[in-house]
């Protein structure tokens, strides 16, 4: 049931400021009002939404500062993940590990759905964090709720923007793969301010 959730915020389909209204999800989803609950309590935690008083569960809505501050500590943490990444591909195990993690980066047709689009930078971001083999820079970098920002990200999401950041992903995967880890620190924190401009447009 979170997981349904967390995928509508980061698809917009849930937008920052709505409430989220219980009689409306127990019939969509077909659960109960404690599981529906459970949920809330998961996404809650998470800081995706917030429980008010009298009111209920609200998707959390970012302002700006939130939305730039939490990008310039991703580029920080990320051009290091980046980088220690590539540090790590001479190792024959580790870059076969990475390229299976991040195939999908490399299939051909067009991203048209935001929604698999979303799994797919995420599971990008990930093998990325993985590769590095960094436990506390992993456990850091989840806390920073980048599903929440891709949700605020996500009204920019058309299919030239989508088109775009694949082909930074295959940039950075490429730098990452031959083991170049200034450039790939580079080019991770170029993508991730133009994810930030995007947010702000």
């Amino acid at each position: 049931m979170a997981d349904a959730l967390r995928t509508g915020l980061m698809t917009r389909r849930f937008a920052p400021g709505q409430r989220l209204i219980e009689a409306d999800l127990t019939e969509e989803f077909q659960v109960s009002r404690g599981t529906l609950r459970q949920a809330f309590s998961r996404l809650e935690s998470d800081g995706l939404i917030d429980i008010v008083p009298n009111r209920g569960a609200i998707v959390r809505q970012m302002s700006q500062r939130d939305v730039l501050e939490l990008f310039q500590i991703r580029s920080e943490l990320e051009g290091l993940a980046a980088r220690l990444a590539a540090s790590r591909m001479s190792d024959p195990a580790v870059k076969a590990r990475f390229k299976a993690d991040i195939a999908a980066i490399w299939e051909e047709q067009p991203r048209v759905d935001g929604g698999r689009y979303l799994d797919e930078n995420s599971g990008f971001h990930q093998a990325i964090l993985v590769a590095a083999d960094n436990q506390q820079l992993a456990s850091i970098c989840g806390q920073f709720h980048l599903h929440m920002i891709m949700g605020q990200v996500g009204r920019a999401l058309g299919g030239e923007a989508m088109a775009r950041s694949v082909e930074e992903h295959r940039h950075i995967a490429d730098a990452i793969l031959e083991c170049d880890p200034d450039r790939a620190d580079r080019l991770m924190r170029e993508h991730l301010l133009r994810a930030l401009q995007l947010s702000q447009a």
